[in-house]
C-alpha cells in the first residue's frame, strides 16, 4: 500500500475494495512542480497508452458514445464518465467512476460526486483512481497512483474479477507509462 503519512482522500471514498493496483515513481522536482505535471497529464502523449485506450474505446466509437480526443487530460477523462471526488493540492487528487467495466462499452453510469459514496445499485463496480505527490528530500518527490475497485454485489464481483485477470496487466502498463510520462514532463520543466 501507500507510505504517505497523512490519511488519503482515497481512503475516504473507497476504504474497502475487491481489487487494487499501486505504482510510484521518483522525480527530480519539488512537490508543487510534480503536482502541476500530474494536473497537466496527457494519456495520449504515449503511443502505447493511446493505442490501448483506442482498442478499449472501439465499442464506444462504433456506437457514437465516445468522442475521439487528441489530448486525453483530466478534462477528457471527466467527460468519459469519471468525476472529481476530491483534491488537496499539491498532495492528492481522486477521480471516481461507476460502471460495468467488463462490458464492451464499460456500462458507465454517470454518478455525481456527492452521490458516489452512497451508490450501491447491484450489478455495478465503483472505481477510484488517485494521484499523490509527496516529498522525497529537497527538490525530489514521489508521484504515485492507486486504483481501487469495489463491486456492489457477488455477481458483479465475479464478472469484474474475470475481466480484471485479462485487463489488469494492461491497466498496470498504462499507469506505469503514465507515471514515466509525468516524470518526463517534470524533466522538461
Amino acid at each position: 500500500m501507500t507510505t504517505t503519512t497523512a490519511p488519503l482522500l482515497l481512503d475516504r471514498f473507497l476504504p474497502r475494495y475487491d481489487a487494487v493496483e499501486y505504482h510510484e515513481i521518483r522525480v527530480d522536482a519539488p512537490v508543487a512542480t510534480a503536482y502541476a505535471a500530474v494536473r497537466e497529464l496527457d494519456l495520449a502523449r504515449s503511443p502505447v497508452i493511446a493505442a490501448l485506450l483506442a482498442v478499449r474505446g472501439i465499442p464506444g466509437l462504433l456506437t457514437g458514445k465516445r468522442p475521439v480526443h487528441r489530448h486525453v487530460g483530466l478534462d477528457a477523462i471527466l467527460e468519459t464518465g469519471f468525476v472529481m471526488l476530491g483534491e488537496e493540492p499539491p498532495r492528492e487528487l481522486v477521480l471516481g467512476v461507476v460502471g460495468r467495466f467488463w462490458q464492451p462499452t464499460s456500462g458507465l453510469r454517470r454518478v455525481a460526486a456527492e452521490d458516489f459514496d452512497g451508490f450501491d445499485e447491484p450489478g455495478f463496480a465503483k472505481g477510484v483512481w488517485n494521484f499523490t505527490v509527496r516529498a522525497d528530500g529537497p527538490d525530489r518527490s514521489v508521484v504515485a497512483t492507486e486504483t481501487r475497485v469495489h463491486c456492489t454485489d457477488a455477481t458483479a464481483r465475479r464478472r469484474f474479477l474475470r475481466y480484471w485477470r485479462l485487463i489488469g496487466p494492461f491497466s498496470a502498463l498504462i499507469r506505469i507509462l503514465l507515471l514515466r510520462s509525468i516524470a518526463r514532463a517534470v524533466d522538461r520543466t
